[in-house]
């Protein structure tokens, strides 16, 4: 939360907006409980207030003195939702890499679910929603995910090569090692918690969970071949077992 003070100062000192700097500059966590699901802030902007800028075309939304409340629904939904992650081994995780969660659009379990996180936001997760808090919990996971790697690479000084690309089957491109193995990372936790969450689950969440499985088999069989050669540009022993040892979970029986 003290990012998006941060960086909401920032634009309002650049934009030369007294009143609102003076609120970023005044503001602390304990102003925002009101915002708060648990340990958790939860946002629901709409389309028009994310924000855009030069350097990044990706959408992202500021906490600032106009932020409401998210509808109890909203609040409803993402409880349940760190409820079933935190079941399944993942309520860390969401704690301590996605406190702050921004749910963007509804929709349908047959459309695609965008969700990304931003460097800039660290601990902060954008993510397109459904009714179902099994789903939500999945993509939540994967975004705390990024958060996590983000923060590891950080706090480990680990400088990836930028010129060594190895193939995405998740975009169906090279990518440099640092997407590679943020993707091969993520989506290890996210079938490691939809084994689990697949054991319970009812109605249409259990097909839509199976064909996550599904594809997600796919996609690891496809990196099979490179992925050692890619961690061994990590020179963290810690992040680089780790990363292997989780996609080796994914990749045997479940």
């Amino acid at each position: 939360m003290a990012h998006h003070l941060l960086e909401g100062a920032k634009q309002s000192a650049r934009a030369r907006d007294a009143d609102r700097l003076a609120w970023y500059r005044r503001t602390t966590v304990r102003d925002l409980t009101h915002l708060s699901a648990g340990p958790h802030i939860v946002l629901s902007p709409c389309p028009a207030d994310l924000l855009r800028s030069e350097i990044s075309e990706t959408a992202y939304y500021l906490i600032g003195p106009d932020t409401n409340p998210s509808p109890p629904e909203a609040l409803g939904l993402v409880r349940a939702a760190i409820a079933f992650a935190t079941e399944h081994g993942f309520g860390t995780l969401l704690t301590q890499h996605a406190p702050v969660i921004c749910l963007l659009n509804r929709r349908r379990l047959d459309e695609t679910l965008h969700s990304w996180a931003l460097t800039r936001l660290p601990g902060t997760v954008f993510t397109d929603y459904t009714a179902h808090p099994e789903v939500l919990a999945r993509d939540l996971i994967h975004e705390a995910a990024h958060n996590w790697l983000n923060d590891a690479l950080a706090a480990y000084d680990v400088s990836l090569p930028a010129d060594v690309n190895f193939f995405s089957p998740w975009r169906g491109t090279p990518r440099p090692i640092y997407g590679f193995l943020h993707a091969c990372w993520a989506f290890s936790l996210t079938v490691m918690y939809a084994r689990k969450a697949r054991r319970s689950a009812t109605g249409a969440v259990a097909p839509f969970l199976d064909a996550h499985l599904r594809q997600q088999a796919v996609q690891f069989a496809a990196t099979a071949e490179c992925l050692d050669q890619a961690l061994a540009y990590v020179p963290a022993n810690e992040i680089r077992e780790r990363i292997g040892r989780a996609v080796g979970k994914v990749v045997g029986p479940p």
